[in-house]
């Protein structure tokens, strides 16, 4: 482990910020942020107000997360406008394009990056790692163009075109609605939005928003963006036809099936937490997310959590657990105490989106016996489930031993089975070989 390694460092000082190259082996620093969407963003930021050694680690090339993905130069809304203004005006070192993979002790992380690995040495932790969508599948849910609802945005984000295709957008949550109006924006035809939840849970949403200005006026502009287009409601995709891609879709709405043409189905079926870094150092969880205190403290000392991580609750909860970690993290905890009731406000919301969009049973029925469940390695439905647990279905079939280590079946089968996938070990994203003789 003697050899140096290039890590591209992003210092962001001043109006912009410039690229330089560091040639180090070991970075140091006080504060260590992994993730830097919104919640890393906030954490950092308001550590970077005391500290002068605070360092952000993500695997994108700029921050932002999914959420504001390709908006440092020109963001779309006046929230991420003025995180990315904080963000350019703070003192921070940001190590982009880097994969945390792998904990060495209580104080060191190691990422690879592009030019090799860099051990992470920090005397403060916060994880801000973000969530995942959930996939469940079906018969067909393979075939090429068949892609996940927010995969096929960040897609588009990144230069792919969906103009004049017909895309059905389906599953559960709040995304879709999101999804649906950017490709809409883009050149696609949306056929459909179908939704699993409830026509009646939905109203029940509605009306929740009502005491939350921001939600709501969201909420407004994006039935202003989705006018006109065809939203039902207890309706989900059970299979998918094609030969070399998808050409049409089978959707079953109140007991009956409906197939319809398409170019792509963008499907989730809301969101499920990125676990594996919090697990593997050893923070607790609770009712399968990180366990955390008023601080958003973890179980480990010096180590802090926010966002989706410590539950599912949208934007504005990601952003104010990310203030109140970075706060905490330097020692301000007056300061943090501050921001409690509008988390308060904030949690009761998510509270309602997860009651809303709460998966029904009979998504459960969705797999046949020979669907695969674990694309990776090829291993279908009903040989994983002759067995009993997760460890037990991962050592006897290789499910969850491919390149998403779990990430797409082990979410499905929390569902499907109510599996909990308790095997988290190290390497936690696939990385290169060399990075683990290092």
């Amino acid at each position: 482990m003697a050899r140096p390694t290039v890590v591209a460092v992003k210092l962001f000082a001043g109006p912009g910020w410039s690229l330089k190259q560091m040639v180090e082996f070991t970075h140091k620093c006080e504060v260590l942020v992994v993730g830097a969407g919104p919640a890393g963003m906030a954490a950092a930021c308001r550590a970077a107000e005391v500290s002068s050694s605070v360092t952000v680690v993500d695997d994108n090339s700029n921050p932002g997360g999914q959420i504001w993905r390709q908006q440092q130069a020109h963001p779309d809304s006046s929230v991420a406008s003025a995180w990315f203004e904080k963000i350019r005006a703070s003192q921070l070192e940001f190590i982009n394009n880097a994969r945390v993979f792998q904990a060495v002790n209580h104080d060191t992380l190691l990422a690879e990056t592009d030019d090799g690995v860099v051990e992470l040495k920090y005397s403060k932790l916060v994880l801000a790692p973000g969530a995942r969508e959930r996939f469940l599948p079906f018969p067909g849910w393979t075939l090429p163009n068949v892609v996940g609802a927010g995969g096929l945005q960040a897609l588009v984000k990144s230069g792919f075109s969906v103009g004049a295709k017909r895309v059905v957008v389906a599953g559960s949550g709040p995304l879709l609605l999101a999804v649906a109006a950017y490709l809409r924006q883009h050149g696609a035809e949306i056929v459909l939005i179908a939704e699993q939840a409830q026509a009646a849970k939905l109203v029940k949403f509605g009306i929740g928003l009502f005491g939350l200005q921001r939600k709501r006026s969201q909420a407004l502009r994006l039935r202003k963006e989705l006018k006109g287009l065809k939203y039902s409601t207890s309706c989900w995709p059970v299979a998918a036809q094609g030969t070399d891609k998808l050409t049409s879709v089978t959707l079953r709405q109140r007991g009956r099936l409906e197939t319809i043409s398409c170019d792509f189905l963008a499907y989730g079926y809301h969101l499920i937490p990125n676990l594996e870094l919090p697990v593997l150092i050893g923070c607790a969880l609770k009712n399968k997310f990180v366990q955390v205190n008023e601080y958003q403290e973890a179980s480990i000392p010096n180590t802090y959590c926010a966002g989706e991580v410590t539950g599912i609750g949208g934007l504005e909860l990601s952003l104010v657990e990310g203030e109140i970690a970075g706060l905490a993290v330097t020692g301000r905890r007056d300061e943090a105490r501050d921001l409690f009731a509008f988390r308060s406000r904030q949690r009761k919301f998510a509270s309602l989106l997860n009651q809303t969009f709460a998966l029904r049973d009979e998504l459960k029925d969705l797999p046949r016996p020979d669907t695969l469940l674990c694309r990776c390695e090829d291993v279908p439905y009903n040989t994983v489930c002759q067995y009993s647990s997760w460890r037990e279905a991962k050592l006897q079939t290789r499910c969850g031993m491919g390149p998403c280590q779990g990430r797409i079946c082990g979410g499905a089968l929390q569902f499907l089975v109510d599996w909990d996938v308790d095997s988290v070990r190290p390497p936690v994203l696939p990385v290169r070989v060399e990075s683990l003789i290092m």
